[in-house]
């Protein structure tokens, strides 16, 4: 047993040090990158900047109501998503059906619009906030910032520079029409530092899901081993009693003491990240979806016809989009104005309407006809499990809290009916497992901000330490080790193994 142990435990550090070559350069670059995260997220477009970039939808021009508009698309039932908003000059119906296909149907005359020509992509974006002097750069199919799946129903994009100081980059689809994304120049350059190498997200790679999805969970997988074994043998080798010569607690010096006492410091937090990163991409499908189910927002709009409004209300003030919903069996529309705000309308007369909170509850108990509603929470402030960091939310939100099994929560919006937010308990381990432990998105910390900084800053620092001293004592080793001549054998006898 004795033999055993001392074979197991040399291939225990022989293993660390070779595999932690290499699994340190990713450690060190996703400390890193994580940083620069903080302040610079991946390119995308929120719904409040895409509003931004839309023109007053031209009320005079409409020529279809929303049930015509279904109806030239050939819609058997209610879709998924129906709004209204301009393209270019002329006004459009945009569809998004359950099965997620889009159609865009012109408002003006009820054809279907299948694409969209080089003139009147540049006229969508001349309408952005940010647009001087746009241009047509290229016609793309994917590129860096485009790369995911989300954008295929509206491939290729028309990709138009903007002219501003910030070089801003507009994509529209060749499709309809829509704007897809926007970025600049600052998001453009810190994402090499930031999202891309700590997502390992090149192109080449990420383009192909389930091989991205892969290629990640194995590396991080690993990783999390080597962080493992990592902290056994500092824990092996440390000593707070029979302490090595001048009193240290380490037999090492120099970058490898750096490399101990820092991942004894440090460890559980590298271990922890590193555990929650891996399981970011949810191994398994062990955590449910965060969306909500299209048959529970079928049973919520309480109307599945292809039917809204036989005649479109006209806004009593200027609106930049218009959406068309179904809350409880009623019909509804939802202008939007270009600062984001969002007034629900009567979707006959088009006057505004508030809301009454009973009718929200009474659809609420529709979701979930299995349940019970055991709970009505009106949220004032944010908590654990509602609250803003990266992304803005909604405040004052409904939280219906069912009895089902999975004890589901659904967030609704008070001013809109939407249902902005599903969590059932699986979610809800999964955010302490993966926010918390990842991004430590703590209520305490997140309430006075600089705090989260400070903790997230020092924990990287730490964490970077160890992984460039590992860098550092891996690269000093391969570069000191001598030849092997033909015929010859050599003895390893790992630098951190004690004699």
């Amino acid at each position: 047993m004795r033999a055993l142990k001392r074979t197991l435990r040399r291939w225990l550090y022989i293993g660390h040090r070779w595999v932690g070559i290499v699994t340190c350069l990713f450690f060190a670059m996703w400390f890193i990158s994580g940083v620069v995260m903080m302040y610079v997220a991946f390119p995308g477009l929120s719904d409040k900047e895409r509003l931004a970039a839309l023109p007053d939808v031209r009320w005079e021009t409409v020529a279809l109501s929303p049930d015509d508009a279904l109806k030239a698309a050939g819609a058997p039932r209610y879709p998924r998503d129906l709004r209204l908003s301009m393209l270019a000059d002329e006004p459009v119906y945009r569809i998004t059906g359950w099965d997620g296909k889009r159609q865009a149907i012109s408002a003006a005359d009820g054809r279907v619009i299948t694409g969209i020509s080089e003139r009147q992509a540049l006229a969508v974006a001349q309408h952005h906030p940010a647009a001087r002097s746009p241009r047509l750069e290229d016609i793309i199919d994917r590129d860096q910032w485009s790369v995911t799946a989300r954008y295929d129903p509206l491939r290729p994009l028309y990709l138009i520079a903007l002219g501003d100081d910030a070089e801003t980059k507009l994509y529209v689809s060749s499709r309809s029409g829509e704007i897809a994304l926007d970025t600049n120049r600052t998001e453009r350059v810190w994402n090499w530092l930031g999202s891309i190498p700590h997502w390992i997200y090149p192109t080449v790679l990420r383009k192909d899901g389930p091989l991205w999805r892969s290629v990640v969970l194995w590396i991080s997988g690993i990783c999390l081993i080597i962080g493992v074994t990592g902290i056994w043998i500092g824990i092996l080798r440390v000593r707070f009693k029979r302490r090595y010569a001048s009193g240290r607690i380490t037999p090492y010096r120099g970058w490898m003491a750096w490399h101990h006492v820092t991942g004894l410091i440090a460890g559980i937090f590298v271990l922890t990240w590193t555990f929650s990163g891996w399981l970011s991409l949810n191994p398994g499908e062990y955590f449910a979806g965060r969306n909500t189910k299209s048959e529970a927002l079928q049973r919520y709009a309480g109307h599945d016809a292809p039917t809204i409004a036989t005649k479109l209300p006209i806004p009593p003030s200027a609106a930049v989009e218009a959406r068309f919903v179904w809350l409880d069996g009623s019909p509804m529309m939802i202008a939007a104005s270009r600062d984001g705000v969002q007034r629900p309308l009567d979707a006959t007369s088009g006057q505004m309407v508030t809301l009454p909170q009973e009718r929200l509850w009474s659809a609420a108990t529709k979701l979930l006809p299995q349940a019970r509603l055991a709970e009505r929470i009106v949220l004032g402030e944010y908590d654990s499990y509602w609250y803003a960091h990266h992304d803005d939310r909604e405040l004052p939100v409904l939280r219906a809290v069912f009895d089902d099994d999975a004890r589901t929560w659904f967030h609704i919006s008070p001013v809109t009916g939407d249902i902005v937010g599903r969590a059932d308990g699986s979610r809800r381990t999964y955010r302490w497992l993966f926010n918390a432990l990842h991004s430590f998105d703590f209520r305490l910390l997140l309430m006075y901000r600089p705090a989260w900084d400070i903790v997230v800053w020092l924990l990287s620092i730490l964490g970077t330490i160890v992984s460039l001293s590992g860098v550092v004592v891996g690269w000093r080793y391969l570069r000191r080790r001598p030849a092997v001549l033909p015929g010859t054998t050599r003895t390893v006898a790992p630098a951190c193994i004690a004699k």
